[in-house]
């Protein structure tokens, strides 16, 4: 009972006090599982980072899933998902209930106008960190730094850069990487 509630309070802390979404949370989470927990290795955080990224949906939610799986199985992920979304839910619920009341107020408008270069350096901060451990070189860094232009800058869909991006991938890798061969060919 005691590691169901370890994981109900690691995820909410990170869910209820992180302003930004899910990439601002990696850090956190990182630190939590990693550092503070020892839940896992820097490499394990990263492949189920990986892993949370791939899967459709919030990544801080995916996240939950895959740390509450692999420390208690199914209820471990139903812990971890309801400690990550109880305490956001209940603000977002009460913030529409009140939000016609407060949305012209100019101390709330400066207040998000405040938040917003945080989150940037709370999303940009993982990134940088993502990138050194994986040894990035300008060789790999190219294509990121073409999707964020083709978005930004051209207006292009999010959704059509991933997709070229996964053909491209996947042309690349059916023309140009050699098939392992056995050594009892030899």
């Amino acid at each position: 009972m005691a590691k169901y509630c370890e994981l109900f309070y690691s995820f909410f802390k990170i869910g209820g006090f992180t302003i930004g979404g899910g990439y601002a949370m990696v850090p956190l989470m990182e630190h939590e599982f990693v550092d503070r927990r020892g839940w896992m290795s820097g490499d394990e955080f990263l492949e189920y980072l990986s892993l949370a990224q791939s899967m459709p949906g919030v990544l801080a939610v995916n996240m939950a899933t895959v740390v509450g799986y692999r420390m208690r199985g199914i209820a471990g992920a139903l812990v971890s998902i309801l400690g990550n979304v109880v305490l956001p839910i209940s603000v977002i619920v009460g913030l529409a209930i009140f939000f016609r009341s407060f949305r012209d107020n100019s101390v709330v408008n400066s207040i998000f106008l405040g938040i917003r270069p945080a989150v940037v350096a709370l999303i940009a901060a993982p990134v940088f960190s993502l990138a050194k451990r994986q040894h990035l070189t300008w060789h790999t860094l190219w294509m990121p730094i073409l999707a964020a232009v083709l978005i930004w800058l051209l207006g292009i869909s999010p959704i059509l850069v991933i997709l070229a991006a996964a053909l491209l991938g996947f042309a690349y890798g059916r023309l140009f990487k050699r098939p392992k061969t056995d050594n009892k060919d030899q």
